[in-house]
């Protein structure tokens, strides 16, 4: 994922950390393990399946059961399969898995989950495809028992599935869930449910969906990710997109998961496709393959559930990639992904498996660190008054004037009214206090009765305004609801002050979400309202939608089009007769800064004179900012909360340690604007900072502790030595002395052995002594 990248080469799998809070504050319960990892990101081209135990294959499916992949059917370009093969991930061989019973019929494009200790087959296409003969989809459901290795057919009464193929199917709250696929006449959309865990009393159940359903589709994947479905794309017909749909299995309601938030630049979802596979890891989904308009990509492309982005995963360095493939299958194993077979160039069908190793950090909250803050209205210092009615919302100007330098204008000149006026009154009994620091200017001093800053806007009504300011605090706004008008003109609001403000991200968002909200009930309000608010570019969007051919006849036979101003009905019949040239331009779109930019700004210096608070690293002042140290770290939220310093002034440290100032400057980036890239030795002075600073999550730790694992090299060894000697980390300073000792003639040149403490120095020289023979001390001494 992208914020994966680190300050070393390679980055590996380090094992998950995990939150121990009845650990203490102290670094010395660090634990870490040495080797070997998988590299993330990591591609491997594992054993192939030779041609004696199974052939090569596509349509077929995958499933996983403890340490092994399970292959069940498909086609070798000849004929229909119904082998089962087994592959053991942890020795890397194939093998005929043991069967008894009678297994079901060669068959392609069915479907296989994994219920308890057992497969379930269901569907799919037989008979034989050589000769063309015998040729129907099926509906029937098998079991296969891994421990027995004995096949059964479910035969189950009353009503049943439409017999189908290139379906959907996974398991989810002890049931088998069925969705859309091929009859053989028409693509499907319904979706069926069985219970497995009773055989004798089992009965298939009709789901009555609601909702956004997808189109009806086949030779699509689904996959279970936070207890809901998700469809990505797959054959629909003229109807196919690369739509990302979600099903809540409660309430049988569908979504689209909308791409409207997703701004130009940012990566988009992948192209519509059939034939791919996508699986679940953590909160992410991954899409691998398939028919792409023709093309057969080989990209990996990463959904995140939660934040409702697409990437494209780069690759390790090091890795054998998959040629690009459709009719594959793929299965999760601990935190791998395994691809066997499929369809490559040329109709070939391929035996090969892969292996991906996938990343496995905690999430970056710093978008919803800062989303909280804005919702709970803590240390809020400005107030701005609105409109007319002089409405009034509170913020925070760190915030704020990180993210938006049109307010930050108006936060500057308000600031310099309310000193002139307290100059007026007497600025004495204000500013007269020494002892302040004097980083912190004057007017934005810590303290308890600080009065808030008032800053007037006549131009912004409170509502449009709240929702800029949440997307200052997140980078994001609300999407309209569907059949909501008021919700698309609020965002036209918004739209308007984004562009009185020079937001540029958020008036790229607007419009996005403003022209996909765009429909037949709402296009004559959208337009009207723009024409109102001056906004042209929605205006021609909402005039072209107006006069396609598909929509022109049913807009002007409406009671709202009967209503429009009389310009406006004069402008679409003049579009409709003699359509405008098209104009394409080829000037870049300025897609603005994002709020992890901004922030990195700010801490680098953009923010200096709004501090209002002090750090104090070893009786050095670093200043910041009070609203986002507590928006992070729940620690500050409580000191200034309860224990506020009367001076202002924090002093740092990490229980009884005190952080380097290159270790401190690495948290107050984490801190700010998320950044985990940090050289190994700062790692290790960070690695308790989640538990003392109460941050969100533990992100950092997981960073800190593969970053350890992982990069302690010749040339850094000394500095880390260094710091895990200060810190205590034992196990980690007994793992630098035994590379020293390991590689001491490159070690003895580096120029930082010379600064190193006597009592360390002492170390170096006992661990060569226990670990150096005779024989290597004189062949050492000659080198030297």
């Amino acid at each position: 994922l992208a914020a994966t990248t680190m300050s070393c080469k390679s980055t590996k799998v380090a094992p998950s950390v995990d939150f121990d809070h009845s650990c203490s504050d102290s670094v010395e319960y660090l634990t870490l393990n040495f080797g070997p990892f998988e590299t993330v990101h990591r591609w491997r081209r594992l054993p192939p399946c030779d041609e004696f135990v199974g052939a090569r294959r596509s349509k077929h499916t995958v499933v996983a059961y403890r340490d092994a992949i399970y292959v069940f059917g498909g086609d070798n370009g000849k004929n229909m399969l119904n082998d089962l093969l087994r592959f053991d991930v942890k020795d890397c061989s194939w093998c005929r898995a043991f069967t008894t019973g009678t297994p079901p019929a060669p068959r392609y494009h069915h479907s296989a989950v994994v219920y308890g200790s057992s497969m379930f087959v269901f569907g799919g296409y037989t008979g034989d495809i050589y000769s063309n003969s015998n040729l129907k989809n099926k509906n029937d459901l098998f079991e296969y028992k891994f421990a027995t290795g004995q096949w059964t057919e479910w035969k189950v009464e009353g009503s049943l599935p439409v017999a189908r193929s290139a379906h959907g199917a996974t398991v989810y709250s002890d049931k088998l869930w069925i969705f859309a696929g091929y009859d053989g006449n028409a693509r499907l959309n319904d979706m069926w449910t069985i219970s497995l865990q009773d055989r004798e009393h089992a009965c298939w159940e009709e789901i009555d969906q609601s909702g956004e359903i997808p189109p009806s589709c086949c030779n699509f994947p689904v996959a279970v990710c936070r207890d809901k479905m998700f469809v990505f794309s797959g054959q629909s017909g003229a109807k196919i997109t690369n739509n990302l749909f979600q099903f809540e299995f409660k309430g049988h309601m569908w979504t689209r998961i909308p791409t409207e938030h997703l701004l130009r630049g940012s990566p988009p979802p992948p192209q519509r496709r059939y034939g791919h596979t996508m699986v679940a890891f953590d909160r992410h989904l991954y899409v691998f393959g398939g028919a792409a308009d023709n093309t057969l990509p080989n990209e990996l492309h990463c959904y995140d559930v939660d934040s409702q982005t697409w990437e494209v995963i780069q690759p390790s360095l090091d890795s054998e990639m998959p040629s690009g493939r459709l009719f594959h299958a793929a299965a999760v194993i601990q935190d791998a992904m395994y691809i066997f077979g499929g369809t490559v160039d040329n109709n070939v069908r391929s035996g090969e498996m892969y292996r991906f190793q996938f990343s496995c950090y905690p999430k970056c909250t710093l978008h919803e660190d800062y989303g909280k803050l804005w919702e709970n209205r803590q240390f809020c210092d400005v107030e701005f008054i609105l409109g007319e009615r002089e409405e009034r919302v509170l913020g925070h100007i760190a915030i704020v004037t990180a993210r938006c330098q049109w307010l930050r204008k108006k936060i500057l000149q308000a600031r310099d009214r309310q000193r002139q006026t307290k100059q007026e009154s007497n600025e004495e009994n204000d500013e007269g206090a020494a002892g302040g620091p004097r980083d912190i200017p004057a007017g934005n001093r810590p303290s308890g009765t600080q009065p808030l800053l008032e800053v007037s806007i006549r131009e912004a009504e409170a509502q449009p305004f709240e929702v800029l300011m949440q997307f200052l605090y997140t980078d994001k706004i609300q999407y309209p609801r569907r059949g909501h008008v008021q919700d698309v003109l609020l965002i036209m609001d918004v739209y308007k002050l984004a562009l009185s403000f020079k937001l540029s991200r958020l008036e790229q968002l607007c419009v996005q979400y403003i022209e996909a909200s765009v429909d037949l009930q709402n296009v004559l309000s959208v337009c009207e309202n723009a024409n109102k608010l001056q906004l042209d570019q929605l205006k021609e969007h909402c005039l072209n939608f107006v006069v396609k051919e598909t929509h022109f006849n049913q807009v002007i036979m409406t009671k709202e089009f009967e209503h429009l101003s009389t310009p406006l009905i004069v402008e679409i019949v003049r579009r409709k007769q003699q359509p405008p040239p098209r104009l394409y331009s080829d000037q870049p779109v300025d897609i603005g800064t994002s709020l992890v930019q901004d922030m990195k700004a700010y801490l680098e210096g953009g923010g200096l004179e709004f501090c209002d608070i002090i750090l104090l690293l070893d009786g050095h002042p670093r200043p910041a900012h009070k609203a986002i140290l507590a928006a992070r770290s729940s620690y500050f939220e409580a000191m200034f909360r309860s224990f506020m310093p009367e001076d202002g002034q924090v002093n740092i440290s990490i229980g009884e340690m005190v952080p380097s100032k290159q270790a401190f400057e690495s948290m107050l980036r984490y801190i700010y604007y998320g950044d985990v890239n940090m050289p190994p030795e700062d790692s290790l002075y960070l690695f308790a900072a989640p538990y003392y600073y109460g941050f969100s999550n533990n992100r950092l730790q997981a960073y800190c502790k593969q970053n350890l694992e992982m990069n302690v090299t010749v040339e850094n060894v000394l500095q880390i030595l260094e710091a895990a000697d200060k810190t205590q980390a034992l196990d980690m300073k007994k793992h630098c002395l035994h590379i020293i000792v390991h590689q001491f003639i490159k070690v003895s040149k580096l120029p930082n052995l010379r600064s190193l403490s006597q009592l360390l120095l002492l170390d170096i020289i006992e661990s060569l002594a226990t670990h150096i023979s005779d024989k290597q001390c004189a062949e050492m001494g000659s080198d030297i």
